[in-house]
């Protein structure tokens, strides 16, 4: 483990955390944390320590390669992964694999090509039932159905278009899935075609009401609707807003945020407000990332790539409006994924390529993140997730 600065953290710390030193606090225990690594190893286990901010690893969990995004079934009994590779199980695609949880480590259930070359993201629906997986390479999306773990696939989707970006956008890259609060609508970011592809979950009936224990045909996805982004803004990922009407866009090729409202009628995002991230006068390289939200939605937090900043930001729990705090330093060099430990006093950065998890204290009350923090050695990390 290394430190970046010490005294410094070990001060800040203390104020941010606040609690950090009560018996309630202190008497927490370790929870597994799983990460997701670009590397052959694929998911990495460590122990978390909330009260002293500690990663201890404890080994490989599942040998898969290159995993970009891992993610838990909403009863976090099985955990699902994307394998951004150009070839899975003989077929020139990327993969999508279950693994069931077994006392903090992963046990493999089933494996399947995804629709493309690059898978990047998958998401799990509310129900546990429902998978997607975007592919970045193929330009491409699938749509899977889960029962206790094994994935067997529904339907594949394959996107045209491009933007003025002509080194990012020659083609269609889908970067993210996710589903709407009330699990009505799917969506598909395009990194690509700078746009959101909107479908509403269509689950038919079973063939006689009066039966119920007939089996329901299979889900469908059905496009009812697109979101276009301004030309060249690259949309990258989108995250719900706790309101349950207010939605975030995270541009990556222009580092903008297109704060958007949900309409859970028809599913439609609609454009409130557009934020720029990076620093007045900055003229560099630069590529936003990703998002995290505070539970109670009194926070919103955005990684920016190349610059390498965390920017926090209050926000209006009832509208979702943004009011800047302060850009941090993400402790590492291109953050790929952040998120917040369960006692939300501490956040954890994955840096790609610096090889480590940043991990900074935070003070719930302000929302304020330390300086400085604690460093420890990941190789290629790109997701992270608490058991």
């Amino acid at each position: 483990m290394n430190k970046l600065n010490r005294r410094a953290f070990l001060m800040t710390a203390s104020a941010a955390t606040l609690a950090a030193a009560s018996p309630s606090f202190a008497a927490t225990p370790r929870q597994r944390v799983f990460i997701g690594s670009n590397k052959p190893d694929g998911i990495l286990a460590f122990d978390w320590d909330p009260a002293t901010a500690e990663l201890a690893p404890s080994g490989v969990a599942a040998k898969l390669d290159n995993v970009d995004w891992i993610t838990f079934s909403p009863d976090r009994a099985f955990l699902y992964a994307a394998s951004e590779v150009d070839s899975f199980n003989g077929k020139p695609t990327g993969g999508v694999v279950s693994f069931q949880v077994v006392n903090g480590n992963l046990e493999r259930v089933s494996a399947w090509s995804s629709a493309g070359k690059g898978t990047c993201h998958v998401a799990v629906d509310q129900t546990g039932k429902l998978l997607l997986s975007a592919d970045y390479g193929g330009g491409s999306a699938a749509f899977y159905s889960v029962f206790n773990g094994i994935i067997r696939p529904l339907n594949q989707f394959y996107y045209k278009g491009h933007g003025p970006n002509l080194d990012r956008q020659q083609s269609a890259h889908a970067h993210f899935a996710s589903f709407s609060p009330d699990n009505q609508f799917a969506y598909i970011n395009d990194l690509g075609a700078d746009c959101i592809h909107i479908y509403r979950i269509s689950v038919p009936p079973p063939i006689d009401d009066t039966i119920p224990t007939l089996k329901v045909g299979s889900p469908q996805l059905i496009l009812s609707g697109t979101y276009h982004a301004r030309p060249g803004a690259g949309c990258r990922t989108l995250h719900f807003h706790p309101n349950g009407y207010t939605a975030y866009c995270v541009n990556e090729l222009d580092s903008t945020v297109d704060v958007l409202a949900w309409n859970k009628t028809d599913g439609s995002l609609t454009l409130v407000t557009r934020l720029n991230l990076l620093p007045e006068g900055y003229h560099g390289s630069t590529r936003a990332c990703d998002t995290v939200i505070s539970r109670d939605g009194k926070f919103v937090y955005f990684a920016n790539r190349d610059d390498d900043f965390l920017f926090s930001l209050q926000a209006d729990p009832k509208t979702g409006a943004l009011t800047p705090i302060a850009r941090s330093s993400c402790g590492g060099k291109i953050p790929r994924n952040f998120t917040l430990d369960p006692t939300e006093r501490w956040m954890l950065v994955a840096n790609q390529d610096s090889n480590n998890i940043a991990v900074f204290a935070r003070n719930p009350e302000t929302g304020v993140l330390a300086e400085h923090g604690k460093s420890f050695p990941v190789a290629a990390p790109m997701c992270i997730l608490f058991a």
